[in-house]
């Protein structure tokens, strides 16, 4: 979307973050397992192997043999991260409702949405507990070349989890894995597969996965990392994506569905301001989401489906395309657009975040896509997904 020299300046932001004092980490860990960190690993390095913003990793050796990850908290994380939330509450709707701007009521629903989300982030059990349920469900489904870290819960805490280490590479370090002499494809098509079996049957994902979560192992499999984010999509936005699905398989009735969701959901600014009727509306739709699941990776963009909907926003009437009086207008509208979504209720909303972490989901895998599989499309096993679908989820 931004080009791969904007993405790989933000690149560093996944795991290269301030590295906690070695001592900090240790006390934490001897506060949670309540032992000396000696009597509990024969080897804990002190330098970090992973470094996001609300935890550090180490890899340590359990008395067995055992290389484990550790994932630590940072030490007065939690307290910093309830004064933040405390100091934008007030003035977001000090904004939305003194100051009156449209925006501001979408900061007030994303301000909670954050708080919801980073509540279940701040307690590493949460995690464990995520990644127990996705290994179970991947070995029940067959999917045994995705690998999920095993969690010791005996050695895990609200700040501190320890968990199988997996030996790896990145998914996008492309000399690497040809040094490792692995085909990333199949592995590839194996983890998106995974990835939509259990968002169909279950409702739920892995809500971050770009390429600092993606390991190809050296014994073969892909490793998927950090499960502090998961989507879980409520019974309406569950159905919203099984419909998009079926539509993108053939099922027609399907897109006007998928349109009266959307209507539903966004009110009748969407409709007016893109100035599109209902049926019109279908087909837009249809138009801009149906390249994007059915067209092989090299040729898709989700890109496209930005722009398509800038590009419905009305301009001047007869100005030339590129001059500020269209600029101007073309700025206006989309306010009028956004304010009256949000006064619809619809931004921050449970559909609005589950659908806005799906295709946050999409663009990371177009861009393994076209990394590792051009020729072929999201939903290239059309007999898979078909079986899926008639099967029901939950």
């Amino acid at each position: 979307m931004f080009g791969d020299a904007v993405a790989n300046e933000f690149r560093s932001c996944l795991d290269t973050g301030p590295v906690v004092p070695f001592p900090q980490v240790s006390a934490a860990v001897e506060r949670t397992l309540g032992r000396p960190l000696a009597d509990v690993f024969v080897r804990f390095d002190e330098l970090p192997i992973g470094r996001a913003s609300l935890a550090v990793v180490h890899r340590a050796t359990l008395p067995d043999g055992r290389a484990v990850a550790v994932k630590v908290l940072r030490p007065g994380v939690a307290r910093l991260v309830a004064t933040d939330l405390r100091l934008m509450g007030p003035l977001f709707e000090f904004l939305s409702l003194r100051v009156g701007l449209p925006e501001a009521g979408q900061l007030v629903r994303l301000h909670d949405g954050f708080r919801q989300q980073v509540a279940e982030e701040l307690d590493l059990r949460n995690e464990a507990r995520t990644i127990a349920f996705f290994r179970r469900r991947f070995a029940e489904l067959g999917l045994g070349m995705v690998a999920v870290p095993e969690p010791l819960p005996a050695l895990s805490g609200p700040d501190v989890l320890t968990m199988e280490f997996l030996d790896g590479v990145t998914i996008d370090d492309l000399p690497r894995i040809a040094a490792l002499g692995l085909d990333p494809r199949p592995l590839m098509e194996q983890v998106v597969r995974a990835w939509i079996e259990v968002a169909v049957r279950d409702g739920t994902f892995h809500g971050d996965v770009h390429a600092g979560n993606m390991l190809l192992l050296r014994d073969g499999r892909l490793g998927v990392l950090d499960w502090g984010i998961v989507g879980r999509l409520d019974a309406d936005t569950h159905r919203f994506f099984r419909r998009t699905l079926e539509a993108a398989l053939g099922d027609e009735t399907a897109w006007a569905d998928i349109a009266a969701q959307l209507r539903q959901a966004y009110g009748p600014a969407l409709r007016e301001q893109l100035g599109l009727g209902d049926a019109e509306l279908e087909v837009f739709v249809r138009n801009v989401m149906e390249p994007l699941l059915t067209q092989p990776f090299g040729e898709a963009s989700l890109t496209t489906l930005l722009t398509a909907i800038q590009g419905r926003v009305p301009e001047t009437d007869g100005a030339p395309r590129l001059s500020w009086r269209a600029r101007l207008r073309r700025l206006r509208a989309q306010r009028r657009l956004h304010a009256g979504v949000f006064e619809h209720g619809a931004v921050g909303s449970s559909f609005d975040r589950g659908t806005f972490l799906l295709a946050k989901q999409l663009l990371y895998f177009e861009r393994y896509g076209k990394m590792f599989m051009a020729d072929a499309s999201l939903l290239s096993d059309r007999a898979f997904l078909s079986a899926l679908l008639a099967q029901g989820g939950a």
